[in-house]
């Protein structure tokens, strides 16, 4: 069925999460006469590396949103849908009410997709009877309020076998809760499980060390491969599966923090776009698709053999901008992103490893000093500089 054709802009964005927001800021701020409009449903903007302090106590979880509205640029339109589908042969998206919106280039930054329903018994679960998650803003005040009243027994922090924002992040929460058991004097009761799907605390050698030195020294259990299926919340049992043998293993919690599975949005996976694991499939260099050369990908939902973090979004954003100008005039596309990433690994109330590295896993350091040491400056850093950065300058196109 045709769809009735909607407006038509040079410039189309589809996403108002970090990368959509970032680039359509550095694109009006580059060229002021660009026809651009950027496609979000969503009212609300959220902060969502902060959630990490918010689960921990430091911060209401207030303090991560803010309208919408603020950030859209000036002079360019704000579309309040879905969109349904791609059709990337036709130059053409369609919306949910069905609107076909025609562009000459297009910027896919949809973010990526929380696949709670993935982990059976868990959206059952959620929010009551000790089981709790930093990913969704609904349930973050959930996590302190687990955290705050634990008396011992079982605190499991579990990280999926699929890609998720910041790798580092499950295992954040997990120190500042071994923190605050100690602080409440229920540490010698508590036995902290630290369950992973992953073979390895970090995926970089420089900062594994340094976080199997943090875990050796708070007493933390860490399970390798083992990757959470069920979560059974009358008796408050987690049913892990094994990554290499398949086998079952029931572990009794008194709390569970659970990192569920993520995944490219759905749209992008049944969309002539998507490479075969379902992501924006783009060049890792130009960040422009592999077929579609008037496509670009950003940000979560792209294809990227990196880290997703908001930090790689700052260094891929410039790339996608300079790249999409020069397509406009036609020209080469001769600026590159070299894969650049960044997790601030929160080890403890006042301490921070500010993992930074590339698409070899190389250290790409940015202060004069080892960053694979624990370091209240990072933390302090992280809780209060990044956020106003944040909120200031990336979603204003400025950095």
């Amino acid at each position: 069925m045709n769809a009735p054709i909607g407006k038509h802009y040079q410039v189309l964005v589809v996403g108002g999460g970090t990368a959509g927001i970032t680039v359509a800021a550095r694109l009006r701020r580059r060229n002021k006469s660009l026809t651009m409009a950027v496609v979000e449903p969503s009212e609300k903007h959220y902060y969502q590396p902060l959630w990490t302090l918010v689960g921990a106590g430091v911060f209401p979880k207030e303090q991560s949103e803010r309208d919408e509205a603020t950030f859209i640029p000036r002079d360019t339109d704000w579309i309040r849908e879905h969109v349904a589908a791609f059709r990337p042969a036709e130059n053409l998206v369609v919306t949910t009410s069905g609107t076909a919106i025609r562009y000459d280039y297009l910027v896919v930054a949809l973010g990526i997709q929380i696949d709670w329903g993935k982990i059976a018994g868990l959206e059952e679960s959620l929010g009551r009877d000790g089981v709790c998650s930093n990913y969704a803003y609904r349930y973050v005040d959930y996590t302190w309020e687990c955290i705050r009243g634990f008396r011992g027994g079982t605190a499991l922090f579990t990280m999926p076998n699929t890609a998720v924002k910041c790798g580092g992040a499950p295992q954040k929460i997990m120190y500042l809760a071994d923190d605050q058991f100690r602080k409440a004097g229920v540490r010698e009761q508590t036995n902290v499980i630290f369950a992973t799907a992953q073979g390895s605390l970090f995926a970089v050698d420089k900062y594994r060390k340094t976080l199997e030195a943090v875990a050796q020294r708070k007493q933390i259990e860490a399970k390798f491969k083992y990757n959470l299926v069920e979560v059974r919340g009358t008796s408050k049992e987690a049913v892990f599966e094994k990554v290499e043998t398949k086998e079952r293993v029931v572990v009794p919690y008194g709390m569970l923090h659970v990192t569920p599975p993520m995944s490219a949005p759905d749209v992008v996976k049944r969309s002539p776009l998507a490479n075969d694991a379902g992501w924006v499939e783009v060049d890792k260099f130009t960040l422009r698709h592999s077929r579609y050369v008037n496509v670009f990908g950003i940000g979560d939902c792209s294809g990227l053999p990196t880290s997703k973090t908001g930090a790689a979004i700052r260094k891929q954003a410039p790339v996608v901008v300079d790249n999409l100008l020069a397509a406009v005039e036609g020209k080469p596309l001769t600026a590159k992103y070299d894969g650049y990433t960044s997790c601030p690994i929160v080890t403890g109330y006042g301490r921070l490893v500010l993992a930074e590295f590339d698409y070899e896993g190389n250290p790409r350091e940015t202060f004069p000093f080892d960053q694979s040491k624990e370091r209240l400056s990072m933390y302090l850093m992280k809780a209060y500089a990044l956020p106003r950065l944040y909120w200031g300058a990336m979603l204003r196109g400025f950095t």
